[in-house]
């Protein structure tokens, strides 16, 4: 079908799939129509009522083009997350025409967006993390105790890979172990409006200007905290990512108290969730794979790969938005000035250009072209502190496990923007 300038419209069931939470939970006409769309129609414009119209970036090629060209394709000028139009236009309107919820790195473009990069930057770099392998490999070791403590059978995502990472994440940022189911409740609630057993207000379902209401409410709760949070560290400074954003300035003036916020519900959000989804997805994925899970444990050499086929397979994060700041070109397609694109994650990691028989868990396979944590110099910050957790984890995990089956049916959040496992009921054996 042809819309006026000549370009391919995706189908309307197609495009609404595309748009669908629920799709991102069950995936397999997701994946199917994602897999359509790189065969016949990779770079398809979307249009569907209620949404302001967009283009499904689906080959991996495409994304990291996109994604490498950050003064042609702009994060900070439209959300980069998708929403309806009427939930984008009334946070425009309660922010003086900015487009955002939080001011938060992945909604800038430069040069603001590496001034504030750089706050934490060295933090996360390998070297600093390296002096905290041991605190981790202790947490990783009490969270394995914690999942031998359930005799056997537990659902690993909501007992143990919730925990985990949010446990690690706390402690890097400053937040004291008790408050954590607080956090915890918390980051669920923000990625999760989509969801219906982790949305905030199930009255909110379905309308967007409640849920936008609903997902401010739990961006107030964040910044109350935080709020406590700086005081305390520019008062008493601690080694701790807390005292780094509480004492950073920008431009020689200290960070306003919203970007402090925006940046703590950064670290604390996509610190624990995206973590916890992959880890949990190797589970799942291992235990429909069982020739796979013998690999790993007859060769823990594999536990690298399986890392990042983890991350590959299961993709926590479904999209990005970017817009166009000129008239260009992708894959033969006009792209006007001001044109929205969607990043399609999930696509991507499934590229048959890119990986072999990839819709298969393959954990010797080299997976590490993901786009699993984005690409370009909006490529996830945390990245080197998700892979340390989850090689000390799986580490001290296959040290002690010897066999590992479903014990019931797994399910994903539903949600088109950050979801994983949401429960993977497990039945296991350890020595």
């Amino acid at each position: 079908m042809d819309v006026p300038n000549g370009s391919m419209k995706v189908d309307d069931e197609l495009a609404r799939l595309i748009l669908t939470p629920r799709a991102y939970a069950e995936r397999t006409a997701l994946y199917h129509g994602f897999c359509w769309l790189r065969a016949n129609n990779p770079v398809g414009r979307v249009e569907v009522e209620g949404y302001d119209p967009f283009w499904a970036v689906t080959k991996h090629a495409d994304i990291l083009a996109v994604s490498r060209q950050n003064d042609l394709f702009h994060s900070a000028d439209n959300p980069t997350v998708l929403r309806p139009r009427a939930a984008e236009d009334l946070v425009r309107s309660m922010q003086g025409g900015y487009p955002h919820l939080l001011r938060i790195m992945v909604n800038m473009d430069a040069p603001e967006h590496m001034k504030y990069r750089r706050i934490t930057q060295g933090w996360l770099m390998p070297q600093k993390l390296q002096s905290l392998e041991s605190r981790i490999r202790m947490i990783a070791r009490e969270a394995v105790d914690r999942m031998a403590s359930h005799g056997g059978e537990c659902d690993f995502a909501r007992d143990v890979a919730l925990h985990y990472p949010l446990r690690v994440v706390m402690e890097i940022l400053g937040v004291p172990e008790q408050d954590e189911p607080r956090m915890l409740k918390l980051t669920q609630e923000i990625f999760g409006s989509d969801d219906e057993d982790l949305r905030r207000d199930a009255r909110a379902a379905g309308d967007p200007i409640a849920e936008t209401n609903s997902l401010l409410e739990v961006i107030a709760d964040f910044e109350e905290y935080f709020a406590r949070l700086t005081a305390t560290r520019r008062a008493d400074p601690r080694d701790d990512i807390a005292t780094i954003i509480a004492h950073a300035e920008i431009e020689g003036a200290p960070i306003a108290q919203r970007e402090a916020t925006s940046y703590y519900i950064l670290i604390a959000t996509a610190g624990h969730d995206t973590t916890s989804s992959s880890t949990s997805g190797a589970i799942w994925a291992l235990c429909e794979h069982p020739d796979e899970f013998r690999k790993v444990k007859a060769d823990r050499s594999l536990i690298s790969k399986l890392i990042e086929e983890a991350v590959r397979y299961t993709v926590p994060v479904g999209h990005f938005m970017r817009t166009a700041t000129e008239d260009t070109e992708l894959r033969g397609q006009a792209i006007a000035k001001g044109d929205r694109l969607m990043l399609c994650y999930p696509s991507g990691n499934r590229d048959e250009e890119v990986f072999d028989a990839p819709d298969l868990f393959r954990v010797d396979r080299d997976a590490t072209r993901h786009v699993g944590f984005g690409h370009g110099v909006h490529v996830c910050l945390g990245q080197h502190l998700a892979r340390l957790e989850m090689r000390i984890f799986f580490e001290e995990l296959f040290e002690r496990l010897e066999s590992i089956e479903l014990a019931g049916e797994p399910r994903r959040s539903a949600s088109t923007f950050v979801g994983g496992p949401k429960t993977v009921p497990v039945r296991f054996r350890m020595s």
